[in-house]
């Protein structure tokens, strides 16, 4: 039984059985419409569940009578444990196949968000998030990889493209539609409804993404994910690369925690509705993004990534304002300069991996996740006993951290 054949086996349970490996997925066919419909689809999904609780903070700290900070795990658990799930669902994917992951990924999360719906103690809530975390760690370690094998290299960078369109639509998505619905009726209501949505996306994505036809199967040997660790964080630039990860979703994740807290109070008192719309800042990432992509071929990648850390810099002072007029265009370029950040650092990964760049991969995700984990979780520490001031401070200093490290890696001419 050749390879193909093995792979067929694997993921037929999940699909239509695999067909021989042929050439690679060309833009315009049938077939590449159903991979970027589905992954958009999934990377839309993901980003909904993990931060639909991001604007209800507020309400869960009063429902539950915990501190900010403590209100706050409700999103860091689940970044938490979906960045230590990121060090075993890629292995496992080598293994068993990309699909099979991805679509079991995406119905347990969908599952356990929907039963986080009916949690009645912080705890079980808690338990609810940190498993839905886990689940999607499935889908943020396998996605790319799926793209980077399956699609023609001509058209990777595109389909690459709209998945993470479809992570910033699904975290803006996921924060409005929770926000709105809150206000509305209840965040209990808020929760299931992109419990429904992303279980309805899940199985659009197990029905139309086409099964791996050049996915060859990997042992899991910890003595190679060893070797291949080590490689990677002895390398010149790659662990910079991951510093810049953590610290720049560390930044981003702490702002969007914590301007809920501030706007909801006096002397703005906007309604959980409003809150729940300034999502749309995300729509600048969108933007951002691919043309940070484009730059990096004219400027270099070390420059387009300092210019764009330097924008969140002056985002992030710009919502020291007090008038809104002010915060939202702050919220808008802090949020430009980090997805178009992201852009580069994450695409930089890939070309700087001499070998198992799939680890690579999830060595940085891992990274960025785990600053989404602590420090959006320390920042409460900064808003209890220093207000925004103390949150502003407290982002500052983490971005120029993160543009130490850019002029790091310019000198280093990587």
């Amino acid at each position: 039984m050749n390879s193909s054949t093995q792979t067929a086996g694997s993921d037929s349970r999940f699909g239509p059985p695999v067909e021989p490996a042929g050439p690679p997925i060309r833009r315009g066919s049938p077939q590449f419409m159903r991979v970027t419909l589905a992954l958009f689809s999934a990377g839309l999904a993901t980003f909904a569940l993990l931060y639909c609780v991001q604007p209800v903070l507020p309400i869960l700290s009063q429902e539950f009578g915990v501190s900010p900070a403590a209100g706050s795990l409700a999103l860091s658990v689940a970044t938490g444990l979906l960045a230590l799930g990121l060090l075993v669902t890629g292995p496992l994917s080598d293994a068993i196949g990309r699909k099979p992951v991805m679509v079991t990924a995406l119905l347990l999360a969908a599952l356990f968000t929907l039963l986080s719906a009916a949690m009645t103690s912080w705890h079980t809530l808690l338990l609810m998030r940190a498993l839905t975390g886990l689940a999607l760690s499935g889908v943020a370690a396998v996605g790319m990889t799926y793209l980077s094998e399956e699609i023609h290299p001509g058209a990777v960078a595109f389909s690459m493209g709209l998945y993470i369109s479809g992570n910033s639509i699904g975290g803006m998505s996921g924060r409005l539609l929770s926000g709105v619905i809150a206000d509305f009726s209840s965040w209990r209501i808020a929760v299931a409804a992109i419990g429904c949505f992303a279980l309805a996306a899940a199985l659009m994505f197990w029905k139309i993404l086409p099964p791996s036809r050049h996915f060859r199967p990997a042992s899991l040997r910890p003595r190679s994910l060893l070797i291949g660790f080590r490689l990677h964080w002895r390398d010149s630039g790659l662990p910079l690369l991951f510093a810049e990860g953590f610290l720049l979703m560390g930044a981003f994740v702490t702002l969007f925690n914590y301007i809920g807290y501030r706007l909801l109070s006096p002397p703005w008192s906007l309604s959980q509705a409003v809150v729940g719309l300034l999502s749309v800042v995300y729509l600048t990432g969108s933007w951002s993004s691919p043309k940070a992509g484009a730059m990096t071929a004219k400027y270099g990648r070390a420059t387009v990534l300092l210019v764009s850390i330097a924008v969140m810099l002056a985002g992030v002072i710009l919502t020291l304002a007090n008038a809104l007029w002010l915060i939202l265009p702050g919220m808008m370029l802090f949020t430009a300069g980090f997805f178009a950040a992201h852009a580069v650092a994450s695409g930089w990964i890939g070309p700087r991996a001499r070998r198992a760049r799939g680890q690579a991969s999830s060595l940085y995700l891992f990274s960025y996740y785990l600053g989404s984990s602590l420090a959006g979780t320390l920042g409460g520490v900064f808003w209890h006993n220093f207000g925004w001031q103390g949150i502003v401070a407290f982002i500052a200093l983490m971005l120029v951290l993160a543009l130490l490290a850019g002029f790091r890696l310019r000198a280093k001419k990587l």
